[in-house]
Formats: C-alpha cells, structure tokens, sequence
C-alpha cells in the first residue's frame, strides 16, 4: 500500500510539473504575436524597398502605397464589402451542406464496413476531380445563378469533409468502443457517448482545412461566371490592368478566411473544451 501510495503521489507530481504554467503560457503567446507581427513588418518593408528602388516594376508587382491606395477606394465605394459579402453567402451555403451530407455519411462508413464498401468506388472516382471541372456540367444543369456557385463549392468540398470524418471516427479507440459494450451500451448510447466525442476533434480539424479549400472552389466559380464576389473583382481587375485591385482581392480572400479560421477556433473550444489544455 505504501509503494502504491508512493507512487500515485510521484505521478501527480509530474502531472503538475508537466502542466504549462499560467505566465509561461502567456510569455509563449505574446512572444509569439510578436514574431508574426515582426514577420509581416520586415516583409511588407522587404516589399516596399523592392518597388522604391526600381528592383521590381511596378508592371509586375505593385507598391504597398498603392495596393492601399485600391484597398481605400474599394472600401469608400463599397466595392469590397459587397463583394466579401457575396462570396461567404456562397462559401457557407456550399460548405454547410457538404457538411451536413458528409460528415453523417462519414460517421456511417467509419462505423458499418458494408456502407464504405458501397460508397468507396464513387469517392475514389470524384476525389481526384477538381472543382473547375464541375463548372460546365453545373452551368448547364443550374444555369449561373446563386445556385450554381453553391454547387461548386460543394461538389469541391463534401469529399474531403467525408474522407476526415471516415478517419477520424476510424482511429477511435476500440478499447473504449469494447469498454462501453462491456458495460451495456446500446449503439446509440455508443455512437453518442464515445463514438462522437472520439472522432470530434478530428472531424472539426477537417471542417477548418476544408473551409479554405471551399474558399478556392467559389473563388474559380466567380472568375468564370459572376458578376460580384471576389473573384469577379480579381477577374475584372485583370482585364483592366489593374493589378492593385487584384492584390486587394487576394487580400479580401485571406483575411476574410483568417476571420473564418479564428471563429472556428473559438467554435472548436466550445465544443470540445478537454481539448483547451493542450499547448497550440
């Protein structure tokens, strides 16, 4: 009992000396705000130098002075705002269906081998396709409205939310799935209490690296057939010579997915809070 006693009392102690303390995690993350902060700022002076001295033309890549001159004028206009509203309608309309039809019909495959048998063959036809290749096939079928942009970003998206979800509630671990039978779990009392908690963070982590891939699947639907949205901006800009503007609508696209990527964050510790304690 003693040497019991003993050693759960050795495992406590490095369970708390393993724990990051409350100053060190916060050093790492300033320390870290810091770092990308300072990363941006030599290359946005990097840049700046380049275009100053003549080292690059302005024919190739535009100044940052000028790129922010654009940024202010689409914004005074409110080009850009319109134009970032009408692509997260189409992102979020595509990529919550996909969701809401892949990651059941993964949860199904990962769990009942005859449903992954069935489905396999057509996954492992439409993964290789991009989601251009769907344009001529959605523009004939839905015409190029609303409808069939949201089409392309789903075609280009539910497959890879589906193979995320079949692995990750493949690599639950079967002990635990044992365990519950064990003890008298139902399937759905399975599914629920372990199956799901298990296959969460995987599942979630798929849903964030597939809201950008949506993000270039609407961004190609645009620059084919839309009259707004942030493709539409980068294609009209193009064809003027305007490549400022095209800049600013790259831009657009990334911070408007770092937004995205941040409340997906903050939705991901919600729903899985045993996983905040784990050093990011």
């Amino acid at each position: 009992m003693v040497v019991k006693s003993s050693g759960g009392a050795q495992i406590a102690a490095l369970e708390v000396a393993a724990a990051p303390r409350p100053w060190r995690e916060w050093l790492r993350r300033r320390t870290r705000l810091v770092l990308g902060l300072l990363s941006v700022l030599a290359f946005l002076g990097i840049w700046n130098l380049a275009t100053a001295r003549g080292w690059i033309s302005p024919v190739f890549l535009p100044s940052p002075a000028a790129v922010a001159a654009e940024a202010g004028n689409t914004l005074d206009t409110g080009e850009l705002w319109r134009a970032v509203l009408a692509s997260s309608e189409r992102v979020f309309a595509g990529f919550f269906l996909a969701a809401a039809v892949a990651v059941p019909l993964g949860v199904l495959m990962g769990v009942w081998w005859p449903a992954k048998a069935i489905i396999d063959p057509f996954v492992s036809l439409l993964r290789p396709l991009p989601s251009i290749t769907w344009i001529p096939l959605t523009i004939l079928w839905l015409g190029i409205g609303e409808a069939q942009k949201t089409a392309i970003v789903f075609m280009g998206s539910w497959i890879y939310i589906l193979i995320y979800t079949i692995e990750s509630t493949k690599r639950v671990d079967p002990l635990l799935i044992r365990a519950a039978r064990n003890l008298g779990a139902t399937d759905v009392a399975l599914m629920r209490e372990v199956i799901l908690p298990g296959a969460l963070p995987g599942i979630l982590s798929g849903l964030k690296v597939t809201l950008a891939i949506s993000w270039s699947c609407v961004i190609t639907a645009e620059m084919v057939a839309a009259q707004t949205g942030l493709g539409a901006i980068i294609w009209r800009a193009k064809d003027w010579g305007n490549l400022p503007l095209v800049l600013v609508g790259m831009a657009g696209i990334s911070v408007t997915v770092l937004v995205a990527d941040t409340l997906a964050e903050l939705l991901e510790r919600l729903l899985i809070p045993w996983e905040r304690r784990r050093p990011r």
